[in-house]
């Protein structure tokens, strides 16, 4: 009977895009699981994000030249200033799995689920009526199997729907799947520009937005491209030190009284990215948080 290997990899949650893309580009992957979610309704009641799940079919994998690869992969993003603890050990487990058919199976783990108080993430295999005021958006991941509801995406939707306003302009940077672009559109934005810099990604974030009937701008690209002094909210949902260098680009594109919502950001971080809002005179509207993840929202007023 045919078997599997499941490799296993010990993470920061932040990095389960790169780990995900590393797994895609170097073995033969039947499918990967960035998180398992349990629901009680709509309601997550049980979460688990710091380990990477790939089901490979090669029977001949050597465990100390897979664990050398993810360490040196490891080594790769410090190099990049992604700090040790940002990033987690990177240590494997390789374990044989009975024959089943991972694509679908990991699908038992996701159901509807609310993000926000009105936001309603929802697999495009589930069935789900929406309640009075209830905005749904249908996702379907792909190959990497990310749900959008971690804790940093609930962070900012949350952001989004207190303060973007009917008619405002949006700009979406570190776009990835698309699922704050698509927020904000649910709750009247009427201009949406996102970028990333993972084409991947993009292709992802462009089907998403067609499955919601959402209509935004998407690009290939980074912060540099957005025009300057345009949105009224800015969301970004990256590393820290990312959002550390960029903060005088996420100022120049917000218009004078706009706001930003900035989240990815460990508890331990929260003080590098405060120091940069104070630095480029961003007034820190809230800061929230959920576990060990951290948001700011902050306004230009010069």
């Amino acid at each position: 009977m045919k078997t599997y290997r499941e490799i296993a990899i010990k993470i920061n949650p932040i990095c389960a895009d790169i780990v995900c893309d590393i797994c895609q580009e170097n073995f033969d992957c039947e499918g990967i699981i960035t998180g398992i979610e349990e629901f009680k309704k709509t309601k997550l009641t049980k979460a688990v994000y710091d380990v990477v799940k790939a089901y490979v079919t090669d029977e001949n994998l050597d465990f100390d030249s897979v664990q050398t690869f993810f360490h040196q992969k490891r080594d790769e993003m410090i190099e990049k200033q992604i700090f040790n603890e940002d990033i987690g050990s990177w240590d494997i487990t390789i374990t044989v799995q009975p024959n089943e058919d991972w694509s679908k199976k990991w699908k038992e783990h996701w159901k509807p689920s609310n993000i926000s108080d009105k936001i309603v993430i929802c697999p495009s295999w589930e069935k789900y009526e929406a309640k009075e005021g209830e905005k749904v958006i249908i996702l379907d991941p792909g190959n990497a199997f990310g749900t959008g509801t971690h804790a940093t995406t609930r962070l900012c939707a949350q952001a989004i729907e207190k303060y973007v306003k009917e008619g405002d302009t949006v700009a979406d940077v570190g776009c990835g799947s698309g699922i704050l672009a698509i927020c904000a559109e649910k709750v009247g934005a009427k201009k949406i520009d996102a970028v990333d810099n993972d084409g991947e990604a993009v292709v992802t974030a462009i089907e998403n937005a067609k499955i919601n009937n959402a209509d935004i701008n998407f690009q290939t690209a980074t912060i540099d491209v957005l025009p300057d002094n345009t949105y009224d909210f800015v969301a970004s949902n990256i590393l820290h030190n990312v959002l550390r260098d960029i903060m005088p680009d996420i100022k120049r594109i917000m218009k004078i009284g706009g706001k930003a919502v900035l989240s990815g950001i460990l508890d331990e971080k929260a003080e590098i990215v405060y120091d940069a809002l104070v630095k480029n005179n961003l007034k820190i509207l809230e800061k929230t948080q959920e576990k060990e993840w951290v948001a700011f929202v902050a306004e230009r007023e010069d």
